[in-house]
């Protein structure tokens, strides 16, 4: 009865069905990690947004290790390097394409670190930065890595590049960087209209859990579809073999209106018609 649904053409379908539910769990699945990072990502900096605010000096020496202080909001006072300073290209913010402004800040005991004085739009001059003695309040982070198909930066002494990647910056620095660099939120003196601030970091969960879902569903709905085809399949099998098994009683002499082919009992038999004929 189901053996059509061993033949290569059925095999090829259950596997097709197969991979395609494989494949949609495992994009769920994706979905859930993701998800998971993601809220992993949001407690964290909320969580580190939420301490108080230290001096830069306080969270950060040579043994630090930059993951463990991102998102701290820390103050950071000196004197900016106004000759340092360089712009990140490629940037955008509200819509608006232009860079990010990071200069060189002196610290009190001669160390650097780099601050993202933040947007200026490119239909814009850059700002020189406030010169004197200035403390800023911003955000820690992590240097910038280069991504997979990322553009590389030049040899030599650039005031332009890519990202803040503060190893290639502090090859060109004339002090020992910090291993973190600072997005400033606030300063004093006030650095006037430009650079704008970066936006503080998004902290919604996305669209992950619909996704999820959707691949979730997408999988039942084959799994399902799969079910419905077969048992289709199988009653239009089954049709095929009664018909069949008929188009072979007739073709025997039977008769298919009744059951196993035989003669209904209403009808004459062939002996009756035969008695019939000698009496006329």
């Amino acid at each position: 009865m189901y053996r059509f649904l061993f033949k290569p053409k059925w095999l090829g379908f259950h596997l097709l069905v197969l991979a395609l539910i494989v494949l949609m769990v495992n994009l769920g699945l994706w979905q859930k990690h993701r998800l998971d990072d993601r809220r992993e990502f949001n407690a964290e900096v909320r969580a580190r947004s939420s301490e108080p605010i230290v001096p830069v000096g306080d969270v950060v020496n040579d043994d630090t290790d930059p993951a463990d202080v991102q998102w701290r909001t820390v103050t950071a006072t000196g004197t900016y390097l106004a000759d340092e300073q360089v712009v990140i290209v490629n940037r955008s913010q509200g819509g608006v394409t232009g860079v990010n402004v990071v200069a060189p800040l002196e610290l009190d005991d001669g160390r650097l670190v780099l601050i993202n004085r933040g947007f200026v739009p490119d239909t814009e001059p850059v700002p020189a930065p406030a010169t004197g003695v200035v403390e800023v309040t911003g955000r820690l982070r992590e240097t910038q890595a280069r991504s997979l198909g990322g553009l590389t930066e030049a040899d030599g002494e650039l005031t332009e590049l890519f990202r803040v990647d503060i190893p290639r910056l502090a090859e060109q620095l004339p002090a020992p960087v910090l291993s973190v660099y600072v997005d400033l939120l606030a300063a004093d003196p006030d650095q006037g209209a430009l650079p704008i601030p970066l936006p503080d970091p998004e902290l919604s969960e996305g669209p992950h859990l619909s996704y999820m879902v959707q691949w979730w569903i997408f999988s039942a709905c084959a799994a399902v579809g799969w079910v419905l085809a077969v048992r289709r399949s199988i009653r239009q099998h089954r049709k095929d073999l009664a018909a069949a098994a008929g188009d072979a009683v007739v073709a025997a002499g039977g008769d298919v209106s009744a059951p196993g082919g035989r003669m209904p009992r209403d009808s004459p038999s062939p002996a009756d018609d035969a008695a019939a004929t000698a009496h006329g």
